[in-house]
């Protein structure tokens, strides 16, 4: 059968048509809803909060977060041109939670008489832009998450620089603890980016390691354990971690540097004997830091005696730590309602107890509320990892995921007293500009290995 030329350059010109097509895009059309509720969910709290503190609506700074909710949408528009396959979920999350967190900090801040540039609102403001800004260059320039496996030695000395630029002389803040540095009014906390240089080190390093971590070891109490020469890295970043306490009197980046690594290791050989020996070295060394440390041993002290009114009394003592338990306990199943409680009463409130803050005026009902987005975010993450078609992604994405959630553990666990307190902040909710960078870059993170897992061959025709 002959097909006169005409007809072919039809059916051509219809199947080249038909190739431009592109798939609906289901996962962002998704992600738009559910932006959308949690962009209604913010300004109703931001609304609610001037109602409930000052009586009038303050259309200023709904203003400043209408501009912040247009990087949100403009994150959202970059993502259906270059990431289609990015989670739907993550994205949402993270804009209510950063949301809910700037509405109790100004919350907090019309409480205290709090304007302009030293209201701690307006500085969150500042800084969520920066990060947003932070994730669309991070989802825009970095195509391929894979490039990051080529500098896993460079990410490793980066994390390690990060973490040390708090003792070069003239840099470095009068604090707490060693963790801040300062140029001039700008001053920021390394070791927030320092997580995610080493969580690229470790993912990498995993990769490379992995056959001489996972070697048959010795067979004991139903578990098989490695060999003492194996136990290297562990007790290095055991002892790395061990040096950030003493050094920078900084407890929780410690921990947290430790738990990423052994949750990694863990993920990386299927061995549930690096999980058991990690528990046992982190113990360990929160034994023997409280011991030897004065400031460890006070936290220790605080947590086991905490309604002791001589430790409640003390410089450094447990003051802080009621308090924030008596908010919690103020706020009950349904809370106050936002601006009728009194969280500023509580050292910190916006920073450190920002959740008791929450839990007083959204009660257990918000708490758990916000504990719930805590564990999708995770979960999601995690399922992103497991989901990855190479070693490197399936490490990376899981451990930044479980960033978030050991750092949400150890701060819920030290304002409710069931862990003692350190000195990290609750993701995306608490006041600092460093903290909210590093997990929105975490964000971005997630969101381009979520899309080179997600992504597969367009359905054509022709």
């Amino acid at each position: 059968m002959t097909v006169a030329p005409e007809q072919v350059s039809t059916d051509t010109a219809v199947i080249r048509a038909l190739r431009r097509i592109r798939v609906p895009q289901t996962q962002r059309n998704r992600e738009l809803a559910l932006l959308i509720f949690a962009i209604a969910i913010n300004a109703s709290a931001v609304a609610l909060v001037q109602l409930g503190a000052a009586g009038v609506i303050d259309p200023k700074f709904l203003i400043y977060c209408g501009g912040l909710t247009s990087l949100v949408v403009a994150l959202h528009i970059v993502l259906r041109l270059v990431a289609r396959d990015a989670d739907p979920f993550v994205v949402p999350i993270a804009t209510l939670l950063t949301g809910i967190g700037i509405a109790m900090i100004y919350r907090i801040d019309i409480a205290e008489g709090l304007h302009g540039w030293e209201a701690f609102s307006t500085r969150q403001l500042a800084w969520a832009g920066i990060a947003l800004v932070g994730a669309v260059l991070i989802v825009v320039l970095l195509r391929n998450y894979r490039v990051l496996f080529r500098y896993t030695y460079v990410s490793g000395f980066v994390g390690i620089m990060l973490l040390v630029l708090p003792f070069i002389p003239g840099i470095g803040t009068d604090a707490n603890a060693d963790v801040w540095v300062s140029f001039g009014i700008f001053s920021f906390q390394p070791g927030e980016l320092a997580k995610i240089a080493l969580a690229i080190f470790f993912a990498g390093y995993l990769v490379r390691t992995r056959e001489s971590l996972t070697s048959v070891g010795t067979r004991f109490l139903g578990l098989t354990w490695p060999r003492a020469r194996e136990l290297g890295p562990l007790l290095v970043i055991w002892l790395v971690s061990l040096g950030i306490i003493v050094l920078q009197r900084d407890l929780g980046t410690g921990l947290l540097i430790f738990g990423m690594f052994v949750a990694m290791l863990y993920v990386a050989t299927g061995k549930t004997s690096w999980v058991v020996i990690g528990v046992i070295l982190a113990a360990a060394g929160a034994f023997l830091a409280s011991r030897v440390l004065p400031y460890v041993g006070g936290r220790f002290a605080n947590w086991l005696d905490a309604f002791n009114p001589e430790v409640i009394d003390r410089n450094g003592g447990s003051y802080q730590l009621v308090q924030g338990i008596f908010g919690l306990a103020q706020g009950g199943l349904m809370g106050t309602g936002l601006g009728q409680g009194r969280p500023y009463i509580t050292p910190l409130a916006q920073s450190d107890y920002i959740l008791p803050s929450l839990g007083e005026e959204l009660g257990l009902v918000g708490v758990f509320a916000i504990l719930c987005l805590y564990m999708v975010f995770t979960s999601r993450g995690i399922r992103i990892g497991l989901a990855g078609q190479d070693d490197f992604g399936k490490l990376l994405a899981t451990g930044l995921s479980f960033t978030i959630a050991l750092q949400v553990f150890i701060m819920v666990g030290g304002v409710t007293r069931l862990i003692p307190l350190t000195g990290l902040t609750t993701p995306f909710l608490a006041a600092g500009g460093s903290s909210l960078v590093a997990n929105w870059l975490i964000v971005a993170l997630l969101l381009r290995i979520s899309d080179a897992v997600r992504s597969r061959p367009r359905v054509v025709i022709g």
